[in-house]
């Protein structure tokens, strides 16, 4: 019977052709043979369109079949207090009675939020094997169709499935995962209720409603976005998401921790400094650590060799941050120009902030013809005015070294240009240009291009007189990052040092 369903759709396919030879070859009609077929097909995809009948709901469906892996919170790395704030909010799952006595109302949604890759899957994965609860899993674009009706009857289907799976896996308590939820519960302005997003949010909320706490089998919704602020407000009120949990990008610590543990089954060098790759990957998230590793482990393996080792792993960072290396042919002028842009870079960077350039490359990466890596002293997550100006010059040191020495700028400095002026906007808008606290919509567009104008001409000078006394450091420095392509931070700073003293 197994094998049976199993090869259903080709023993169809070979049966029907046959059927349709034998009954035209004894005398059927052809004619009504082939509106027959098309009747019975046109009906069946109604039906799966309407989300019931002879189908049932294809996110009920699948969410059904999904199990989770066998993932505790400890195997999660970096996310410490989001782990604490999921484990008390689940404590009514696993201590039922307990809560009963207290007369605590159960929680019916929990609502992780924070920037893509820092593990919201997975914390939902633990917390169903944390409560020992069915585990259904969902995406919001799979409830979304052009149809109206098709994306609520699914939602009706979801939690119909989530409470079927729990019986029949003997559990008390199940546990429904939608990532990506935004796609379903943005807000609604107002245009009636005849959109087809519109119905499925309407659906979700009712069924969160519907959560009891007297059920056999009490359910969980635990849903993950990168946008919160799109969400309607009926779906964030309290009995709704009683929870909001932020999953934010890891500290120095917890990226070493995410980094030690997927290098648990990977032959890493001892000499090897996994708190060194934390300090040089600030901002990284943990898709992007498990991703520095693996491209380590794939690095390793291009140069036949049985560990993993320091360089692999900072090859690693740069394919992360930058993208894989590409093979272009640059003329001479060209490396050479690119060669100054990011001395320009560097030498300024380790004059504001000494220590701070890891390396200067002239291997082009994804859209980047040269590129210097820098590495944070400690996390930083507020900034001074000093600190944006310093960031600003180093994003302008490129081209005013290419000024110093050529009279002129090229098309390289797009992107600085565009860092700068976005770090001239969080001056601004923090209160600390000379237009003093004032709302940025206050300022119409004229005073946003003069106070832009003004902060970067400012700058620019500082940078220039910066750079015109480090000519010499250009000079010797130049023939060598032609030639050997790479510069590091401490040659760098052991050559400044040099003509300094």
């Amino acid at each position: 019977m197994r094998n049976l369903t199993k090869y259903g759709k080709e023993i169809a396919i070979g049966i029907v052709p046959v059927a349709f030879v034998f009954l035209i070859y004894v005398g059927f009609p052809p004619a009504v043979l082939v509106m027959s077929v098309l009747m019975v097909s046109a009906l069946f995809l109604f039906s799966r369109a309407r989300g019931g009948g002879l189908a049932v709901g294809a996110a009920g469906k699948k969410a059904a079949t999904r199990k989770p892996s066998f993932l505790n919170f400890e195997d999660i790395g970096g996310q410490e207090q989001p782990k604490r704030e999921l484990k008390e909010a689940l404590e009514f799952l696993v201590e039922r009675e307990r809560i009963a006595k207290l007369g605590i109302r159960p929680l019916k949604g929990i609502l992780l939020t924070g920037p893509p890759g820092t593990g919201k899957t997975l914390l939902a994965k633990a917390a169903a094997q944390h409560t020992q609860s069915a585990f259904v899993a969902a995406s919001g674009s799979e409830f979304v169709e052009m149809y109206v009706g098709v994306g609520a009857g699914r939602i009706r289907d979801l939690f119909k499935e989530a409470r079927q799976l729990a019986v029949k896996q003997k559990r008390e308590s199940a546990i429904i995962f939608i990532d990506e939820i935004d796609a379903i519960g943005g807000k609604r302005d107002g245009g009636g209720q005849h959109r087809e997003y519109d119905q499925t949010l309407n659906q979700l909320l009712t069924e969160m409603d519907g959560i009891q706490g007297d059920e056999s089998v009490r359910v969980l919704l635990i849903a993950a976005t990168n946008r919160k602020e799109l969400l309607d407000s009926a779906l964030l009120r309290p009995g709704r998401f009683d929870r909001h949990i932020q999953v934010d990008l890891p500290d120095k610590t917890g990226r070493e921790h995410i980094l030690n543990i997927h290098a648990r089954n990977k032959p890493v060098d001892p000499e090897a400094s996994l708190t060194k790759i934390a300090e040089e990957t600030f901002g990284f998230s943990g898709a992007q650590l498990e991703s520095v590793m693996n491209e380590g482990a794939i690095y390793a393996m291009r140069d036949q060799s049985e560990l993993i080792r320091m360089p692999h792993l900072s090859q690693a960072i740069d394919k992360v941050m930058m993208g894989e290396r590409m093979d272009r042919e640059t003329t001479r002028e060209e490396r050479e120009r690119v060669a100054i842009h990011e001395l320009g870079h560097a030498i300024v960077a380790e004059s504001v902030r000494p220590g701070s350039v890891a390396q200067v490359s002239l291997t082009p990466r994804g859209q980047a013809l040269g590129y210097v890596r820098h590495h944070p002293q400690q996390d930083s997550y507020l900034y001074t005015k000093r600190v944006l100006e310093e960031q600003i010059m180093i994003a302008l040191g490129g081209a005013v070294a290419e000024e110093l020495h050529y009279g002129g700028r090229s098309t390289g400095s797009r992107g600085d240009f565009e860092q700068a002026t976005n770090i001239v906007r969080t001056l601004i808008e923090s209160g600390m240009s000379d237009l003093g606290i004032i709302h940025p919509q206050a300022l119409t567009q004229d005073m946003w291009s003069k106070e832009n104008g003004a902060i970067l001409e400012a700058l620019t000078e500082q940078t220039r007189k910066l750079l015109g006394a480090h000519m010499e450091t250009f000079r010797h420095m130049l023939a060598h990052l032609i030639q050997e392509e790479t510069l590091s931070g401490e040659q760098l700073r052991n050559r400044m040092k040099q003509l300094v003293a």
